[in-house]
């Protein structure tokens, strides 16, 4: 049941790793047999729709594993079980790592930028910040970019009160564009917009974009699209940043 469970996981992990470029879409497809006409109950017995199952997974919380029943036209059955915290990150620790991005190398020096967010609050990355700072590089009409944005919240959220911890999103979008996003999607970055000129710098191609540069300027993660534990990297690499001295 075990290896069942892995198994399903990781095809889940494949399904969940999408990005979206400015130019086409590029969305990998489930394989195997669950896909959006897949019968997935809740440990509550109820049929969970394709959009709920599959947001419930993207937060590596959840599992799926088969139910060994079949409905009345003959098609398997799923179960969505919550995990426990010593199972998710067995979970994670065996997922391959998340896409790296070609326009940031780990391990080289981070060349900033300076800029004002949609609020007027200045940055200046040119020189060496002493924080850490997390970039997420998005567009409104992207939809991995909307999808991992509640996740991305809590971790804003996990950091509130450490001041050596900078979130700033790079948005393509203007800003009278955002502000009418931010009614209905809040996003509690720190949100610079019309920011096509700081992505076409670095050639961001793919969206979303996610670094994580440490204290001293390097960068220690990067990734492109969502993948089952893209934001669990971003975290884990915070965290290790926040430790480098």
């Amino acid at each position: 049941m075990i290896k069942n469970t892995l198994l399903i996981s990781l095809i889940l992990f494949s399904f969940f790793c999408s990005a979206q470029t400015t130019t086409t879409s590029t969305v990998s497809k489930t394989p195997g047999p669950l896909n959006e006409t897949s019968i997935v109950r809740g440990e509550d017995g109820l049929v969970y729709p394709y959009n709920v199952w599959q947001a419930l997974m993207r937060t590596g919380k959840y599992s799926i594993r088969s139910r060994n029943t079949k409905t009345e036209k003959g098609e398997p059955e799923y179960l969505l079980v919550e995990l426990s915290v010593q199972r998710r990150k067995e979970l994670s620790e065996r997922m391959p790592k998340p896409r790296p991005s070609d326009s940031f190398k780990e391990g080289e020096i981070f060349k900033g930028f300076k800029v004002s967010d949609i609020n007027g609050n200045k940055f200046d990355l040119r020189a060496n910040t002493g924080k850490v700072i997390v970039l997420n590089f998005w567009f409104i009409n992207c939809p991995p970019c909307k999808a991992e944005i509640p996740e991305l919240n809590e971790l804003v959220k996990d950091y509130g009160e450490n001041k050596d911890v900078l979130f700033l999103a790079v948005a393509l979008d203007t800003k009278s564009e955002i502000k009418d996003f931010l009614k209905t999607n809040p996003y509690n970055y720190n949100i610079i917009d019309d920011a096509r000129f700081i992505a076409d710098k670095y050639g961001v191609r793919s969206y979303p974009t996610h670094v994580v540069i440490d204290k001293t300027g390097t960068i220690r993660f990067s990734t492109v699209g969502l993948a089952f534990n893209t934001v669990s990297y971003i975290k884990k690499s915070i965290d290790e940043a926040l430790n480098t001295k």
